[in-house]
């Protein structure tokens, strides 16, 4: 595929569903507003953004990050970028037996803050150590493209769930990293559970970058489609769970060292892959940009950019 190029840095896209490296950034440095808006651009093209070979610091990660919307401070306080909370370490290395970071962030597929009213837009990460075996990374990402499955359902599908609304649970994934994957996570207490309510959001949703349409539902938090009777509501989610989850649809991404991994909540759902050993070890710092640039509080659309459309 051939690498494009504009004015500020190159795009070189994947040949596969998602991806693509953004050469010639340095992410430390202040980027311009077009700059951004290019970037912005590219994030709905491509869905998955690689940037190699950076060296950044936390507040410079945070500063950048920024530039795309409002940043999220996880309530639970842990595992935050000391003076900066914006950041969390994504780690399952220890000090003298102290976790560093959450050892088990994203293993399972899922679309982040899918259970909260306000959504995710982009996440942003920073490999700073990178577990290899025989000279392959381990822990990479795989993402699934919602732009692709939603083109590729079947008709009588669309016009089915076109409209509906799904129930997203918070404690769904919890629990299922609990009982299914052996996480070491306490159970959520009543006041978690309490804090962290499930909400509804449409099962398809107009990308408002790419002005298309996108599957918006996912296999971790996508509880039931609301007003439906439950024997229905599962076979459709199991349908599109199954259906998302093809192997056309995946891309992953192989971390190196200084890579920044940039991807959009509304057109991918992704999936931490937990192939490394407790003596292999990962750290990575994340920052997640919420989607108040799009959405306003009660989940209403804001007039987008057509620029953002190009």
């Amino acid at each position: 595929m051939t690498t494009l190029t504009s004015s500020h840095f190159e795009i070189k896209p994947s040949t596969q569903t998602l991806g693509a490296q953004i050469l010639g950034l340095d992410l430390s440095k202040a980027l311009s507003h077009d700059c951004i808006e290019a970037l912005m651009r590219a994030l709905g093209t491509h869905g998955v953004l690689s940037f190699p070979k950076q060296t950044l610091s936390a507040r410079e990660l945070a500063t950048f990050s920024a530039r795309f919307g409002e940043l999220e401070i996880n309530v639970a306080n842990n595992y935050q970028e000391p003076g900066i909370p914006e950041v969390m370490i994504l780690s399952n290395m220890l000090d003298n037996g102290k976790p560093l970071g959450i050892a088990d962030a994203g293993q399972d597929w899922h679309t982040d803050m899918s259970y909260s009213k306000m959504i995710a837009f982009a996440n942003v990460l920073y490999g700073i150590k990178i577990p290899f075996r025989d000279g392959v990374s381990l822990g990479n990402t795989v993402f699934c493209n919602m732009h692709q499955a939603y083109e590729e359902l079947p008709k009588p599908l669309k016009e089915k769930i076109n409209g509906a609304t799904a129930t997203h649970d918070f404690s769904k994934f919890w629990d299922k990293m609990r009982m299914e994957k052996g996480s070491p996570r306490p159970p959520l207490s009543p006041a978690q559970k309490l804090a962290k309510p499930p909400v509804s959001h449409p099962l398809t949703m107009l990308h408002p970058i790419t002005k298309k349409r996108v599957l918006y539902a996912n296999p971790g938090y996508a509880m039931s489609i609301d007003g439906m009777q439950a024997q229905e509501s599962q076979e459709i989610l199991d349908r599109l769970f199954e259906h998302q989850l093809q192997k056309h649809l995946q891309y992953k991404h192989h971390w190196q060292e200084g890579d920044v991994l940039m991807w959009d909540n509304f057109g991918t759902i992704h999936n931490a892959v937990a192939d490394y050993l407790p003596h292999e070890h990962r750290f990575i710092k994340r920052c997640q940009v919420m989607a108040t640039r799009f959405f306003n509080d009660d989940g209403s659309p804001k007039t987008f950019p057509p620029a953002w459309a190009a």
